[in-house]
């Protein structure tokens, strides 16, 4: 009886306020049966706003948050394994598996028994606030891409304080590896560094251009361009990757990569845009064709560098581009590829942003499918006007930490 007057001594306002919450919970239900991205769009601006924000500060991971289960078990693509699959698999994570180690965590190899799958298996550092934001974008993002050229996902494990990433093993490991690695190690022959150009060209022009929103990877780079058996190049680590709607244009963020690496004027600006990426495809593409890291020595002056580009410059100004090719080649390759490969690196890291290519024209160049650029006989100085200010860098080095970096003048490259 006192419930019946607690109902008809209410008024018809309170009593609509507080059939609200049913609805709204009503709705959301129904919003699970729905596809991630339509419930992302149905959500509330303010619900999906701070979806967002818990994403990029990794701050689903403090438990098995539901809403987090919500948005990364779809059904399909990648599986949830259990931590304890991975331990089997890693004989429980010991050193004599270990493939690497990075500033976030490290890399095992596993053997799935019931999957029959050899697999590389990330493991991010406890602890680690930057390597639980990388984590949430990798399965976020890449777990949605298909392309040859990508490294796939297969699976991921979160719980228990750990997460994980399960990867298809890549046998032949990284660029970085077959460029810089032992003294005595076997030269990548100029077919096989070509295969890889065009592999990498064809990657970023899928996530640029042909997936339903460019993908930004904000951190190419020979270690994150792994080889499979038959080295074909596989872009992977999407880490720092963001998603930003076809059209859009330039997208302030905290500036992220890996120095040298990194648009100077993304640096500057705080901005960051596709041109950021093809800045770093040029580099590597140059580094592919010169067998040289970002920052050169200077024969006659060891204690001075300069950055690659300035010094393939040098040689194209002086028509002498293929001076600059990988001398363990010992000039056994096409020189017109040469050329090609580094007349377009030249063109991506080229200072002013609105010069450079659209992936699209890179590659098309690439392909022989369109004429190369005419360049400037010397490498231009950057005009883009600084914007006084202090970033916070994401820094994806190894051992990579948080930094701050305060910028009020010009920067040309390097």
């Amino acid at each position: 009886m006192s419930g019946t007057s607690l109902v008809l001594s209410t008024s018809p306002s309170r009593l609509s306020r507080r059939s609200r919450p049913r609805r709204r919970r009503l709705h959301s239900r129904e919003d699970h049966r729905l596809p991630q991205e339509q419930r992302w769009r149905s959500a509330s601006p303010s619900r999906q706003q701070e979806r967002e924000r818990q994403l990029e500060e990794g701050s689903f991971f403090d438990g098995d948050d539901p809403a987090m289960e919500d948005d990364f078990e779809k059904g399909t693509g990648p599986k949830r394994f259990r931590y304890g699959e991975l331990a089997i698999a890693t004989d429980n994570f010991s050193d004599e598996k270990k493939l690497g180690e990075g500033g976030f965590g490290s890399v095992y190899r596993g053997r799935l028994k019931e999957m029959k799958l050899d697999v590389a298996i990330k493991r991010v550092s406890k602890g680690s606030k930057q390597g639980r934001k990388e984590y949430a974008s990798e399965v976020r993002i890449i777990s949605r891409l298909r392309h040859r050229n990508l490294v796939q996902l297969i699976g991921w494990c979160h719980g228990g304080g750990e997460l994980l990433l399960v990867y298809e093993l890549m046998p032949n490991g990284s660029l970085d590896t077959h460029l810089y690695g032992r003294s005595n190690a076997a030269v990548l022959p100029w077919p096989v560094r070509q295969e890889i150009v065009l592999g990498l060209g064809s990657a970023l022009l899928y996530l640029h251009q042909e997936w339903e929103q460019c993908v930004l990877h904000r951190d190419i780079k020979p270690s994150n361009v792994m080889l499979d058996a038959s080295f074909a190049a596989k872009l992977g680590d999407f880490g720092l990757a963001r998603l930003v709607d076809h059209g859009r244009g330039s997208h302030t963020t905290v500036l992220a990569g890996t120095m040298g690496y990194m648009d100077p004027e993304c640096m500057i600006t705080g901005k960051t845009n596709a041109e950021s990426d093809v800045y770093s495809l040029g580099v590597v593409l140059l580094e592919i064709a010169c067998g040289r890291r970002p920052l050169v020595v200077i024969a006659e002056h060891e204690d001075d560098t300069m950055h690659l580009t300035q010094w393939v410059w040098d040689w194209y100004g002086r028509g002498r581009i293929l001076d600059a090719a990988d001398e363990r080649l010992q000039g056994e390759f096409n020189g017109k590829e040469m050329e090609c490969v580094m007349v377009v690196g030249l063109w991506c890291t080229h200072p002013d942003r609105s010069l450079r290519p659209t992936i699209r024209q890179a590659v098309n160049a690439l392909r022989f499918e369109a004429p190369l650029p005419s360049l400037p006989s010397r490498m231009p100085v950057a005009t883009f006007m600084p914007q006084v200010g202090t970033f916070t860098t994401s820094s994806a080095a190894t051992g990579g930490t948080s930094s701050t970096v305060t910028s009020s003048v010009a920067t040309g490259v390097g």
